[in-house]
Parts: structure tokens; C-alpha cells; sequence
């Protein structure tokens, strides 16, 4: 069954659009009852640190609304035991997305199976959601990865690779100012971990929307307005503070497991200098032999490390500014279909008296 959390409690008449003469409070009130779908797509271990992170992001942000998040799973995407046995308890099958009335949508990327994208076992579903995604949603976020595949299927866009890997806290810059960075300071630090990037260039000749560039990494955020507000995050906005040590702990364990060539580098503005400088030193001693012995000494270093989630209150303010956008905009529809109801009764009232006698009694 899919996960919810702060369910609708309002009046159940007004939640099924059942209001006779709903007034603009009531129309407002439905406009701030939101259904967000998440699409997971994390490797089997990052299942649940998603989903919690997902979770605690946006019921921070969803002060004064009411909001459902369902999970959703693509198939095809490969999966041990546990990931399978997680997906089939707590998440719908993408098939029933189709039939679902969902206000927002957030897809999820994952470390990609192929050399290119669409060789990816999910990629005909991921398109399909991406196309349903244009016309029954106000607004769908793209998250690192599916930023790029969304990207690569809508324009063609080609991500590419970087010389390391951006991995750390990095100071992002507002480029345009735009509702979705409304009260964000004019520079603020996001998490960001990523081989790959998109050039700025591309994304703006395809009509795309830069909102903020992240320093020595390129884009952060950017938009792309269809008849949904598609939004793109390259960088992690929603990551606890634990989240890149424990993906640099598994980096530095595929080097030594030889399941990798590259030795991590140090996340960059995110461990103090000591606390860098000691795994700077142990880089130098793995990379002189690849000795499995380190592993353990990299642990017990991060592991007394005290870390600060300094970005969450930005990550806040952008997730609640995305669901005010989504309000606003099925605010309007809401509005505009009330008003579309009256004038269809108004035309109802002024036909011939017959068809007005017949019509009363089909309205009653």
C-alpha cells in the first residue's frame, strides 16, 4: 500500500467536489489538499533512506497545506531480494499511475546499469511517465539523474561526464529570480553528488530556465514549463546530513574492493579541516597499496566526525515554495472550472421553457 502522510481531514463532500455553492474559503481549501506521487527509483540499499528523506523534506514543508505522497515503482528496474520484496509491500505499480489524480510528482534517478541512457531496462517506462507527467500533473521534479534522462528524451540533451566526481556542500548562486527560490538568499550551499553534468548552453538554447549555478560544478536548478512546471535539481536538496559520508564510505570500499580504479576524492565543504586532512592522508596510503584494513579506519574516522545538515532550512523554503506554486495553479483550475459549472447552468436557465422543465428535473 502506498505510504501517506498528513492524509485529508477535511470535509469529505468538499474533497470529492461535491459542494453545491463551494465559496472561494472552500475553493482555497481544495486547492491546499495535495496528492504528490513519488517515484523511487534508488538502488535496493537507498530504498528507505529515500523514502525517509522524501518523507521528512516534505511534511517540513507542508505547513498549513494537507498532503498525500503515494510511492510509485517503475518495472524493470533490477532489484535483489530485499529491494523486490520492499517494492511489492509499500509501492504501486507505475500501471496504476495512469489512473491516478496526482497534483505533483517527484521522480528519483539511480547510477545507470548501461553506457547510455536509454539502454536502460526502465527507460520505455521512464518516458511514458514522463510524457503523462506534461498534462495530468501542476508541476514534476526531477531529481540528479532523471534530470538528465528527462533532459536527454524531451531535447536530446547529452549529460557529461566530469574529470572527478562532484561530491560535497557547494555554494549555488540565484541566477533568475523565480517564485521556486522565493526568500532563498542570494548564494546558499546544496548538497551535490554526481559524475555527470548538462551544459548550461544546451539547456538554454531548448528553452530551459537556469535558476541557480552551483560554483565549480555548473547548473543546480533549472525549469522548463510545458503544461506542467517541470523542475530539475542536479544537486540533492533533500540528503540528511549523513548522506555523502555514507556514499564516500562506499566509494572508498569499491577502490579497495577493486570494483573501481577511482579513489573518491574528499566531499569538498563538507568534513572540517581535520577531519579532511586525516582522509586525504588515508587516500594516500590506499592508493599506494589497495589494502582491504583501511576500510575499517575510514569508518572509525567518519564515524566520530559530528556533522550539521546546514542546508536543510533552504531545501525547506524551495519544497514549500513548490507546493504553494502547485496551490495556485489548481487554485486557478479550480476557479476556472467553477466558473465554466455556472455559465453551463446559466445557459441551462435561459433555454426554451420545455427543455427548462426537463432540465430541472434532471438537475434535481
Amino acid at each position: 500500500m502506498p505510504a501517506s502522510f498528513n492524509s485529508f481531514n477535511s470535509d469529505q463532500q468538499c474533497e470529492k467536489g461535491l459542494c453545491r455553492n463551494p465559496s472561494a474559503r472552500c475553493l482555497e481549501k481544495s486547492s491546499k489538499r495535495l496528492h504528490i506521487g513519488l517515484i523511487n527509483n534508488m538502488p535496493d540499499g537507498a530504498l528507505e533512506a529515500t523514502e525517509r528523506q522524501f518523507l521528512s523534506l516534505l511534511d517540513a514543508a507542508s505547513e498549513g497545506m494537507s498532503v498525500r505522497l503515494s510511492l510509485f515503482a517503475l518495472p524493470n528496474v533490477p532489484r535483489n531480494e530485499f529491494g523486490a520484496q520492499h517494492i511489492s509491500r509499500h509501492y504501486a505499480s507505475v500501471e496504476s499511475l495512469w489512473e491516478t489524480q496526482l497534483d505533483g510528482l517527484i521522480v528519483t534517478g539511480r547510477e545507470p546499469q548501461t553506457p547510455k541512457l536509454e539502454n536502460e531496462p526502465y527507460w520505455p517506462s521512464f518516458t511514458r511517465v514522463l510524457d503523462w507527467a506534461r498534462t495530468n500533473t501542476y508541476s514534476t521534479i526531477w531529481s540528479c539523474l532523471a534530470a538528465h534522462a528527462a533532459t536527454l528524451y524531451m531535447d536530446g540533451i547529452s549529460r557529461v561526464r566530469n574529470d572527478n566526481k562532484h561530491s560535497g556542500v557547494f555554494e549555488c548562486s540565484r541566477m533568475l529570480d523565480h517564485p521556486l527560490i522565493a526568500g532563498a538568499p542570494r548564494r546558499f550551499r546544496l548538497p551535490h553528488s554526481r559524475w555527470n553534468g548538462l551544459p548550461d548552453d544546451q539547456l538554454m538554447r531548448c528553452g530551459y530556465r537556469v535558476l541557480t549555478q552551483a560554483a565549480h560544478v555548473g547548473v543546480d536548478t533549472f525549469i522548463k514549463h510545458c503544461r506542467s512546471m517541470f523542475v530539475f535539481f542536479q544537486g540533492h536538496p533533500e540528503y540528511e546530513a549523513n548522506t555523502l559520508l555514507l556514499e564516500y564510505r562506499r566509494d572508498i570500499g569499491r577502490f579497495l574492493r577493486s570494483e573501481s580504479d577511482v579513489y573518491p576524492l574528499v566531499p569538498q565543504g563538507y568534513f572540517n579541516n581535520e577531519m579532511a586532512d586525516a582522509l586525504a592522508g588515508l587516500q594516500q596510503e590506499a592508493m599506494r597499496s589497495r589494502n582491504h584494513d583501511l576500510l575499517p579506519q575510514v569508518t572509525a574516522i567518519l564515524e566520530a566526525t559530528n556533522l550539521e545538515n546546514t542546508w536543510h532550512s533552504t531545501a525547506v523554503g524551495i519544497y514549500r515554495n513548490w507546493f504553494q506554486y502547485i496551490c495556485t495553479q489548481k487554485n486557478l483550475r479550480l476557479q476556472s472550472s467553477r466558473r465554466m459549472e455556472m455559465r453551463n447552468m446559466a445557459d441551462l436557465v435561459q433555454v426554451p421553457a420545455v427543455a427548462s422543465s426537463f432540465s430541472k428535473i434532471a438537475i434535481l
